[in-house]
C-alpha cells in the first residue's frame, strides 16, 4: 500500500446499500466519503425467490449513483458484497450481471459465517480494546448475525435467517402493529435462536455490542425516550414495544431517533433484539460505530498490506485435513511458475488469478481426507461447502472447481455453470493445475521448471530436452493421456 490510499467498501444489504469510502495513511483509516440508499432488497422477493423487476431496478439505479463515485478507483481498492437477499435469490446471476456493470466493479456474494466475521472485524476496529469476550450483534435485512470474539478475533459466528424487512412483511403486513403479532415475531425469533441460544449462554460474555441500522435505531429511541440511559435494556425494549403496539401501525409511530425511512420494518428489528435478549440472557447492551462495511475496509487493507486472511484460511485447512505439505508445496511452486510463463499470453490477471491457482494446488489433495477414489471429487465438494473466512461464495466456487477437475477426465460441465467471463479463464487455470500435479506424480520436484513452455489461445507447447521424453517413458505417457483428456475440451497439448 502507497503512503496514502483510497479504498472503498459496498455493503449490498437486504435493507439498505452502503457505501463507504475511506483515505488510508500510514495506517489511519480516514472516512471521506458515506451514502446509504434504503433499496429494501428483501422486500423485493417474490414467493419463488426472485427478485423483482422493480426492487432490481432501484438497485441498479442506486449502484450507478455509487459507481459514478468510485469510477477512478482501481478494481484492488474497493471491495463490494451482497448478502442474504443475494444469498437466497434465485436470480442474482442476473441481477449481479446488471450491478456489476452499474457499480463498475465486481460483487461477491458472501456467506452468513462471512458475514459474521466481517462484521466482527468492523464492530472491534471501532472499540477500544479492554480484553473482555464480546458477544456482537447485528440485526440486517434479511439475517441476524450473532458472533462471540475477545479483541479483533471471532470465536463463535451464527448468521439466522430473521431480519428486520423479512420479519416486519411478516408479522406486520401492511404496516399492522398488535400484540398477537409482535408476540408471535418474538416466538418465531425464539425458535431461530434455539439452538444457538444454549451453546452462546455456556461460553459466556462480559460485554454485549450492537451493530447496523436496526439496532442503532433501538438504541436512539429507548435513549431518546428517557427508556435507558447507558445503552440498551431489557426493560427498555419492552417499553419500546409497547408503544409501538400502541401507535398501532408503523405509519403512526412517533418515536425518537425511528425515521419514516426505518418505521416500516422497525418492529421487525425490534422483536428480534427483544428475543435475543430473553434467549441469550442480556441484560444490557452497547452501541459500535463499525459494522460490516469497515470490516470490508479493513479486510481490504490486509489484503492490500499482504496481510490475506485467504492464505491464513488456506494453511489452516492443510492443516487441519493433514495434506502433504511438501508434495503441496512442490506443486503450488511448479503451477505458479508455470502460471508466470503464460500469463501475459492467456490474460491471466497476475495477482488474482495466480493467488486462485496457488491455492488450489496447495489444498488439491485435501480430498484424500475422505477417499482416495475420486479424492478430487471429494475435494472439489469439500472446498465448496466449507466455511472458509475470507473468501467469498464465488471465490470458494472456483477454488473447488480447479480442485474438482485436476485430474482424471476434464469435468466440463463444472465450467458451464460458471459465469461466462469466468469460464474461459478457469479452464485454463485448470489445465495448469493438471500440469502441475503431472509433473509431480512421482512426488518428487519433477522437471518442468526447466522447460520451454509456451501458449497460444487454446494450445500449451512444452518443448523438452533431446531424448528427455524417450528416457521417461512414464511421462511421456502421462502427457499422452493429459492431451486426449484435453482434446475433449477442444484444448490442445504439445510435447516436443
Amino acid at each position: 500500500m502507497t503512503a496514502s490510499e483510497t479504498v472503498a467498501a459496498i455493503d449490498l444489504g437486504s435493507n439498505s446499500f452502503h457505501m463507504l469510502v475511506t483515505q488510508v495513511t500510514d495506517g489511519h483509516v480516514k472516512v471521506v466519503d458515506r451514502m446509504r440508499e434504503m433499496v429494501r432488497l428483501a422486500g423485493g422477493l417474490d414467493e419463488r425467490n426472485l427478485l423483482t423487476a422493480v426492487v432490481m431496478d432501484r438497485a441498479i439505479d442506486c449502484l450507478q449513483r455509487f459507481g459514478q463515485r468510485l469510477r477512478s478507483l482501481p478494481a484492488g481498492s474497493v471491495r463490494a458484497v451482497g448478502t442474504n437477499t443475494l444469498r437466497k435469490a434465485r436470480n442474482s446471476a442476473q441481477f449481479l450481471a446488471r450491478a456489476e456493470q452499474a457499480l463498475g466493479h465486481r460483487i461477491d456474494i458472501i456467506s452468513g459465517h462471512e458475514e459474521a466475521r466481517l462484521i466482527y472485524l468492523g464492530v472491534s476496529h471501532s472499540l477500544e480494546d479492554d480484553g473482555k469476550r464480546r458477544l456482537v450483534v447485528d440485526i440486517g435485512g434479511g439475517s441476524t448475525e450473532l458472533i462471540l470474539g475477545r479483541t479483533f478475533h471471532p470465536q463463535r459466528m451464527e448468521s439466522l435467517h430473521m431480519g428486520c424487512v423479512s420479519m416486519s412483511l411478516r408479522f406486520f403486513p401492511d404496516g399492522v402493529i398488535t400484540a398477537d403479532g409482535m408476540r408471535a415475531a418474538e416466538i418465531h425469533a425464539l425458535q431461530e435462536l434455539e439452538s444457538v441460544g444454549p451453546i452462546f449462554r455456556a461460553i459466556g460474555w462480559e460485554t454485549a455490542i450492537g451493530a447496523s441500522g436496526s439496532v442503532l435505531a433501538i438504541h436512539e429511541a429507548v435513549v431518546g425516550e428517557g427508556w435507558g440511559r447507558n445503552g440498551i435494556t431489557a426493560a427498555g425494549l419492552k417499553k419500546l414495544s409497547k408503544a409501538l403496539v400502541a401507535a398501532g401501525h408503523t405509519g403512526r409511530v412517533r418515536i425518537e431517533g425511528v425515521t419514516e425511512e426505518r418505521a416500516p420494518v422497525f418492529p421487525g428489528g425490534v422483536a428480534i433484539l427483544s428475543s435475543v435478549f430473553e434467549a441469550l440472557g442480556v441484560e444490557q447492551m452497547g452501541i459500535a460505530n463499525g459494522a460490516l462495511r469497515e470490516g470490508l475496509i479493513y479486510d481490504l487493507i490486509g489484503r492490500i498490506q499482504q496481510d490475506d486472511i485467504r492464505e491464513r484460511t488456506v494453511i489452516e485447512l492443510g492443516g487441519r485435513y493433514q495434506i502433504d505439505v511438501q508434495q503441496a508445496g512442490r506443486v503450488q511452486r511448479q503451477a505458479v511458475a508455470l502460471f508466470d510463463r503464460v500469463a501475459t499470453a492467456w490474460r491471466l490477471h497476475p495477482v488474482e488469478h495466480r493467488q486462485l491457482l496457488g491455492w488450489a494446488a496447495y489444498l488439491h489433495e485435501i480430498g484424500l481426507s475422505i477417499s482416495h477414489s475420486q479424492y478430487h471429487k471429494h475435494g472439489g465438494y469439500l472446498l465448496y461447502n466449507l466455511d472458509m473466512p475470507g473468501f467469498s461464495r464465488g471465490e470458494q466456487q472456483r477454488l473447488a472447481c480447479l480442485v474438482r477437475s485436476h485430474r482424471r477426465k476434464f469435468p466440463a460441465a463444472e465450467f458451464e455453470v460458471l459465469p461466462e467471463e469466468d469460464a474461459e479463464v478457469m479452464r485454463r487455470l485448470a489445465v495448469l493445475l493438471r500440469l502441475a500435479v503431472l509433473a509431480h506424480r512421482g512426488r518428487d520436484e519433477g522437471a518442468f521448471g526447466r522447460l520451454d513452455i509456451s501458449a497460444g489461445d487454446d494450445t500449451i507447447r512444452i518443448r523438452f530436452p533431446s531424448d528427455w521424453l524417450a528416457n521417461h517413458p512414464l511421462t511421456q505417457a502421462d502427457l499422452e493421456q493429459e492431451a486426449e483428456y484435453l482434446r475433449v475440451i477442444g484444448f490442445r497439448l504439445k510435447c516436443k
